[in-house]
This record gives structure tokens, C-alpha cells and sequence, in this order.
């Protein structure tokens, strides 16, 4: 494995483990949570009003797709953005030099795109509060 192939490889592996280590342990921490309340009122115990509020906060930040969806849209089009100015910026608008900055900059607009039309979808679908 030559060092083209390995250098986006490693890189799209450090990126992968970033973003999906935190949602694993994050889900860890919920689940075990979760599973010790089940087992605290299976044996009888009451339980403190603070911590279901605290275990159902969750739930109200999941109601907010719509706006992170929107963020992270914003967030990964101006990255896209960043690496087609960075492209430009080391090697004008030639397609020899900068090919390859500009494939991850396709990547992040695509997915700046989807997620800016699934915070348009949301936004859209959710029900209005009167």
C-alpha cells in the first residue's frame, strides 16, 4: 500500500473515528442510564423528579433537528467553501495542482447540501404550535 493510497485512508479513518467514537459513547451513557431507571422502578424505588427531568431533556434537544441540521449545513458549506478558496489560493484555477483539494470540498458541499434541504424538510413538516 502505497503512500497515496494510505495518506486518505488514514485520513478518512481519523475522521470517521472522531465523529463516530462521541455518538458511541454518548449512546453508551444513555442506554446504562435508561437501563438503571427500568431496574430502579422494576424493584419499587421512587424516583427523583430532577433526574427524569434531566433523562427527558434528551428528548426536547432531539426536537430541534431541524435547527443542528440547519447548523451543520451552514458549518460544512463553508468548508466546502474553504477548500475550493484554499485550492485557488495555492494553485489558481488549474485542474492540475488542486484536484484533489477539491474532492473533499465536492464531498462536504454535497453533505452541507443534503443537510441544509433535510433542515428545509423538517422546518416545513413540523407542526405549527398555535
Amino acid at each position: 500500500m502505497g503512500p497515496e493510497t494510505f495518506v486518505p485512508f488514514l485520513f478518512f479513518t481519523f475522521l470517521t473515528a472522531v465523529i463516530v467514537v462521541p455518538i458511541m459513547a454518548k449512546e453508551a451513557t444513555k442506554r446504562s442510564a435508561h437501563q438503571l431507571v427500568s431496574q430502579a422502578i422494576a424493584r419499587g424505588q421512587t424516583l427523583d423528579p430532577d433526574l427524569l427531568q434531566r433523562l427527558s431533556q434528551d428528548v426536547f434537544y432531539d426536537g430541534n433537528r431541524a435547527r443542528r441540521s440547519l447548523g451543520n449545513g451552514v458549518i460544512l458549506l463553508a468548508l466546502a467553501g474553504s477548500f475550493v478558496l484554499a485550492g485557488y489560493v495555492t494553485d489558481g484555477w488549474g485542474w492540475d495542482g488542486h484536484r484533489g483539494i477539491l474532492i473533499p470540498a465536492i464531498i462536504m458541499g454535497a453533505v452541507g447540501t443534503a443537510f441544509l434541504a433535510l433542515a428545509i424538510f423538517d422546518y416545513t413538516t413540523k407542526k405549527r404550535e398555535a
